[in-house]
């Protein structure tokens, strides 16, 4: 699944494969890199992040 905020012109994606979190793995990359590398969390960890995004608990930090 691609993020909402991604839209359909390329820009910065972040997808995850809920397919395979049956394996209680969720693996996520960023679409521009399809055949690069592959974060792998664990689908507790993921849920509890997910939730607290959800919650507005996790902020961007400021940048240089």
């Amino acid at each position: 699944m691609k993020s909402s905020y991604s839209g359909n012109g390329g820009g910065s994606c972040v997808e995850w494969a809920p397919d395979l979190a049956s394996a209680c793995i969720v693996p996520v990359r960023d679409s521009r890199d399809p055949y690069g590398p592959v974060l792998a969390f664990p689908v507790s960890s993921w849920s509890s992040f997910i939730s607290a995004v959800k919650a507005g608990s996790c902020q961007q930090p400021d940048r240089p």
